[in-house]
Parts: structure tokens; sequence; C-alpha cells
């Protein structure tokens, strides 16, 4: 773009189809909608940071990567990718400012809309649904029995952490070091598994493909399988959000990643056995590590690729936090959803477009 061009544009000022929104989903029209943002379109990108885990319930990014689908829609936008281990490392890296998008756990996410007052990201689509169990030491057999455990979660405030901590206080158990309680230890996910084995820890709430790695190759057993916890089964364990800068500078590099990921969940919906492969493969490059197939078969039958957040969840996951005891208070989270780029994507492949709940609203 020249100078006098981006000159232009911003003295303008023109607001940009955020304000669309509403429109686009099947969200109620009754709340008054956010004040759009300034446009500052700058077209596409020279490059995007994209994030990301080396885990099952991230297999649209690792598709997405590996079939080279992202990139296909990126045209001469560099893709730089980062992968990380639990979100509360990715959100420091987007806040920070180097990582524009990330794929994250809906903890996480809520956290670094919440820390930035609303400013810093936004939520432009979902990835994965279910994928967290709690699995545990085969003499465990109730709630009761954790206390006096010790049970491990990826990281301090990420998504599993939560939902631990949260199911722990339904069950009118505390969390901490007494002979009553349960003790709540923050391991990533390849360190628990060893430690399960050397009997450090009795258990984790973990994510694919680690739930089914302690399964299978470490003989635990399932307490707690998540989707029971929700209606039909189904919560974002993964979802994308984006810096809200980039968002407003570049909307079309932006769209071009959610045509991508649109690709690779219909790639990997129509070649299921390759998808396994691929996502297999992937791990083995990042981890050092590939997969036993009866692992990798567990993992995605615990999984469903979408790129639905469930938006309707995310107020009650911002009170989770706060009954979990890693938040003071609930997260305001209207304002939080930018479903316009994603919903244009849908439509325009004729699929079914994505529900905000209002959470596009203020």
């Amino acid at each position: 773009m020249s100078t006098n061009r981006r000159l232009l544009a911003t003295s303008l000022a023109v607001l940009t189809t955020f304000a669309a929104l509403a429109g686009c989903s099947r969200a109620g029209s009754g709340d008054t909608a956010a004040a759009p943002a300034a446009s500052d379109d700058k077209g596409p990108a020279a490059e995007v940071r994209l994030g990301y885990f080396p885990n099952v319930t991230h297999a649209a990014a690792l598709i997405g990567v590996d079939k080279g689908l992202f990139a296909k829609e990126l045209g001469s936008t560099k893709l730089t990718t980062q992968t990380f281990n639990a979100g509360p490392d990715e959100v420091n890296a987007l806040l920070g400012g180097s990582l524009d998008v990330a794929f994250i756990g809906s903890g996480p996410a809520i956290n670094a809309y919440s820390k930035s007052k609303g400013e810093a990201v936004r939520l432009v689509a979902g990835a994965t649904s279910g994928g967290a169990q709690l699995v545990v030491k085969s003499d465990i057999n109730s709630a009761a029995d954790l206390k006096g455990k010790t049970i491990s979660t990826p990281q301090l405030a990420n998504t599993q952490d939560v939902s631990f901590k949260k199911w722990l206080v339904d069950q009118k158990i505390a969390a901490g070091s007494g002979p009553d309680q349960v003790n709540v230890t923050n391991t990533e996910n390849a360190a628990s598994l060893d430690l399960f084995k050397q009997g450090g820890i009795q258990g984790a709430w973990a994510p694919e493909p680690w739930s089914s790695r302690l399964v299978l190759d470490a003989g635990a057993k399932v307490l707690v399988d998540e989707k029971t916890l929700w209606d039909q089964g189904k919560f974002p364990t993964t979802v994308i959000i984006v810096r809200t800068q980039f968002l407003k500078e570049h909307p079309r590099t932006v769209e071009a990643l959610l045509k991508g990921e649109v690709a690779a969940i219909d790639w990997a919906t129509s070649n299921k056995a390759e998808a396994k492969t691929t996502v297999n493969n992937a791990l083995k490059a990042l981890t050092s590590k590939a997969l036993g197939e009866p692992v990798l078969d567990r993992a995605f039958e615990n999984i469903e690729l979408t790129v639905d957040p469930q938006a309707k969840h995310f107020p009650q996951l911002a009170k989770d936090a706060v009954t979990a005891g890693v938040s003071k208070e609930a997260a305001d989270v209207t304002g939080f959803a930018d479903f316009t780029l994603l919903n244009k994507v849908l439509s325009a492949a004729g699929k079914t477009t994505v529900d905000t709940a209002g959470l596009d609203k203020k």
C-alpha cells in the first residue's frame, strides 16, 4: 500500500465490518452491540506468527501446518510457528507481542482477554471440543479416594487446572496438602506420564493424547471424562484467539488462516486414517516421540474437530475460574467474540455459521 493510501485510510478512520457481527450470527439481537473498532487495514501481513501445542487437541493446527493448508491460503504471507506446552505461557507471548494468533485452551484465552481489560485479544474461532479426562491409579474409585493423593494438571490456571479444581469444589473436597485434601501439582504433560509411572502422582486431569497415554501406556483408568460435565458433551478445549491489533491491521491474513483451518478440519473428516498419521508425524517431529496406534485411535475418538468455540459456555467458564480459586472475580467476557471473518468463510463455503451467544456485545 502506498504512503498516500495509508495516510488516507488513517485519516478516514473507517469503521470495520465488525459491527455486522450481530447480523452474521444467530445470537439474540436485544443487547447493545460493542462499539466497533476503527479500521486500520494494512492489507495482508508480511508475516503471521502462529502458536499451538503438540497435542492431539490441536490437531487442526498440526494438520494445517503439515499439509500446507495455512500456507496455501496465506499466499505471500510468511507463516512462522511456535509450540507451547500450556496456555499461560502462550498468553504471555501474545500479550508481549511476540505472537499474533494462537490455538489455545479456553481458560487461558479468557485470562488473556481479562488481563488486558478486554483490549488485547479476540476470540475468532474454535478448534476442538472434548478430549480431557481425569485418569487415576486403579485403586481410586471415587472422589473421596483422591484425599491425600497428588494429582497433576499441565500448568497453573490452564484449562485443565481450572476444570479439575472446580470439579473438586463441586465434590466438596479442598485442594491442599492435608490428609483430607487433594494435592494439585502443575507438571508438563510428558513429565506427568513419567511421574505417574514412578508413583510420584496418582492421577492427572490431562488433555489428549496424554490422558490416553496414561491409560494405555501407564495403566491408569478414567475417573471423570469431562464430556460428562457439559451439556451434550460439548465444551471448548481448544479455540483460536488473535491479537486485536493484528486483527484490525490484517483482517485478510486472519481470514486466510481461518480458511486454512476449515480446510484442515474438512480434510481430517474426509481422511480420518491419514489425518491420524499426519498428526502423529507432526507430534514425532515436535516431541521426538510418536504415539502408538492404540493411543492415537483412543485420542481421536475423544475429540471433535470443530470451528465452533461453544461461545455460550464462556460466561460459565469465567465463573469456574473463580470457583477453582485461580481468579478473584469472574472475567467479563462481553465483547470477547468476533466471528465476522469466520462466518464470512463459512457462508462462502455453504456451511452453517457460528453463534456468538451474545459475546460480540457490550
